[in-house]
């Protein structure tokens, strides 16, 4: 018998039937992008998201590769960059499929 949707997202991280927040969406965020899906400048966020990222990195390849991702997630919301959630979650394809292939030089 199929899984249901609704009981995997319950199980999966990030996902609680119970929070009143949609599975895999950080409640703290709601409000972050504009009714046309526009992102705002938010040099805080972007701040406390590379706190984050430096908080994460270690010496391990995983925790180098979420610190990436996280330091570029932040340049949505840095004033300075001028990059859009798409080219972000290409950029993260990117480097999931270095650490897939072992490196860049592979």
């Amino acid at each position: 018998m199929p899984a249901d949707d609704d009981h995997e997202r319950e199980d999966a991280p990030g996902g609680d039937a119970d929070d009143g927040a949609a599975p895999g969406r950080d409640p703290d965020l709601s409000g972050a992008a504009d009714d046309t899906g526009e992102f705002a400048a938010n040099p805080e966020r972007a701040a406390v998201l590379r706190e984050i990222a430096e908080d994460v990195r270690g010496d391990s390849s995983e925790s180098e590769q979420l610190a990436n991702v996280l330091y570029r997630t932040s340049d949505i919301y840095d004033p300075d960059e001028d990059t859009t959630p798409e080219e972000v979650m290409q950029n993260v394809k990117f480097i999931l499929e270095v650490k897939e292939r072992g490196g860049l030089g592979r």
